[in-house]
């Protein structure tokens, strides 16, 4: 089966209720869409990829054999979803040494913890507007590793490499990824502020 957006809509949301959880989908989801378009790849089945990563994540915060992400990929088999989205759910998570032999599954596990540092940045910004998000502002915050210590910089390096992108080109490439989707995020500032630039 090819599962459709709306599908994985359904799916992600009779699964997750945190805001939070949702926007993070969302900004995967957009992130992947762009990698897709960039690679001339299948935007809509690498979409579905990033919407429905963490679907169980609420449920089964755990991580484990019996938890996150292996609830979620017992779900997606049961449904007959593609294998090449089960094994990119699968490899985004770095526990479970699956390597990542698709683009699909590089791609995702090269955005998943980079959307959330992302997000962070623009919220520490007195105009809260990823408009104005520089890459070079994210790496600043990257050297603070109190600023969002849940984040895991080691896993968005070793994504950038296996993606064979550069770090610096992979933080802006995700950052013009997510803008479209900026009120969608919370990213988008107040409305009728003056922008701030780096």
């Amino acid at each position: 089966m090819k599962p459709t957006r709306e599908e994985a809509w359904a799916l992600l949301t009779e699964h997750t209720h945190n805001p939070s959880l949702i926007k993070h989908a969302l900004a995967v989801e957009a992130a992947m869409r762009a990698y897709a378009a960039k690679y001339g790849e299948d935007e809509e089945l690498w979409g579905i990829a990033g919407l429905i990563h963490d679907f169980d994540y609420e449920e089964h915060p755990e991580i484990s054999l019996e938890h996150h992400p292996m609830a979620g990929v017992r779900i997606l088999e049961e449904m007959g979803w593609p294998q090449e989205i089960i094994d990119a759910v699968k490899g985004h998570a770095s526990y479970l040494n699956v390597p990542r032999e698709t683009r699909m599954a590089k791609a995702l596990f090269a955005v998943d913890e980079l959307t959330g540092l992302i997000a962070a940045c623009v919220l520490v910004r007195p105009d809260k507007d990823i408009a104005n998000l520089q890459a070079s502002s994210v790496r600043k915050k990257w050297k603070d590793k109190a600023f969002a210590r849940g984040v895991n910089r080691e896993e968005i390096e070793r994504g950038a490499a296996e993606l064979g992108v550069d770090l610096n080109e992979h933080i802006a490439f995700v950052i013009e990824a997510l803008k479209p989707i900026a009120e969608e995020l919370g990213l988008a500032g107040s409305k009728g502020e003056t922008g701030q630039t780096d």
